[in-house]
């Protein structure tokens, strides 16, 4: 089994220039042709550059920004994987557990309370280090987005496509996740000596009952469960999206605005009886790291993973096509071949006798 990367990735950002480069020429040749328009007779014109192409001129721009494309590749040095390697690693197991309600967009805390979680979780990511970790998110019912795993960079994928549009039922269902959290670790075949943590990142207004006797039952099979409040006291409206522009905010049947205040009893309570603790976020700190320091102190036991030791680099494929194109475009003319003599003032019908 192989596996292909670039070790240099950044590099690939260029390609990004390759299609503003052809508009720009695309323009360029345009601006060109108005002008020869505008300088005589088109036909004129025409014979006394009979053998200038826009096709061909066109074929070795091409080839240039195939060339360009082909060597931008090759700086990134595209790699494969030869030779794999069991490493040992220690760490937990841990879901964390998204609420994607519509409440989760109030935007007392900036630039709003599910863009601030997303935020967090992405810098915790980046600082486990053999912790396995799975995504769940929840509204009205609850979803595995990404099952136990130690592919952080998979985990940061999966977490930026999180938004409230996930889930079309609403509501905050927090006993639903923390069940499919108890499911998700069942289904995961971790070992029972292995420390497993739940962390619920939520407004807290749960509309469902049964939260509290979920986190018993997690706890009582060896789960930490964690509890961020994302919120103020004073909280916020929910604002009201469509196509992606804010129209208002969400009313009730009354006609007033809805304020969303998190339910930091709850919350409280849900941590307690699962073994966790409580964190509540604002705008100076998401709760995450604190947790994370929790978390830390817990036993860490060892897990085997299998790894890529050795890779062998593909640059001189990109490297050898980026030559032949740029030999091939110094070939290639952008003049038509003429066989006979040009003569500028005989008419059609005396070149016919001829």
């Amino acid at each position: 089994m192989n596996v292909f990367r670039f070790e240099h990735p950044d590099y690939l950002y260029g390609l990004l220039v390759i299609p503003l480069i052809w508009i720009v020429w695309i323009v360029v040749l345009k601006v060109q042709k108005k002008k020869w328009d505008n300088f005589g007779d088109k036909q004129l014109v025409a014979k006394l550059m009979p053998r200038l192409s826009y096709h061909l001129k066109n074929w070795k721009m091409i080839l240039f920004l195939l060339a360009i494309s082909s060597l931008i590749i090759s700086l990134a040095n595209p790699q494969i994987g030869s030779k794999l390697q069991k490493v040992k690693r220690k760490g937990i197991d841990m879901i964390i557990e998204v609420d994607i309600s519509n409440s989760m967009l109030a935007e007392d805390i900036k630039p709003n309370r599910l863009s601030r979680a997303k935020r967090a979780i992405s810098k915790l990511v980046d600082k486990l280090e053999g912790d396995r970790i799975g995504i769940v998110v929840f509204a009205g019912k609850a979803y595995t987005q990404l099952p136990i795993t130690t592919d952080y960079s998979a985990a940061k994928m999966f977490l930026s496509s999180v938004s409230t549009d996930y889930i079309s039922t609403q509501g905050t269902s927090i006993a639903d996740a923390i069940a499919l959290g108890r499911e998700t670790f069942k289904n995961a075949k971790a070992e029972n000596k292995r420390n497993k943590a739940i962390i619920i990142i939520t407004d807290g207004e749960d509309h469902e009952e049964g939260a509290i006797q979920q986190a018993k039952e997690a706890a009582a099979e060896g789960i930490k469960v964690y509890t961020i409040g994302m919120g103020t006291a004073k909280g916020a409206p929910i604002p009201v999206y469509r196509n992606g522009v804010k129209i208002g905010y969400k009313k009730d049947r009354e006609g007033h605005t809805v304020i969303s205040r998190f339910n930091e009893p709850l919350l409280q309570s849900i941590a307690k009886v699962g073994g966790g603790i409580y964190v509540r976020a604002n705008n100076s700190k998401s709760g995450l790291k604190t947790i994370l320091k929790e978390i830390n102190k817990m036993n860490k036991s060892d897990i085997e993973t299998q790894s890529f030791k050795d890779y062998e680099s593909r640059f001189q494929i990109f490297a050898l096509i980026t030559l032949l194109l740029l030999v091939i475009e110094g070939l290639l003319t952008e003049r038509k071949a003429v066989q006979k003599r040009i003569d500028l003032f005989s008419t059609d019908k005396e070149r016919t006798k001829e």
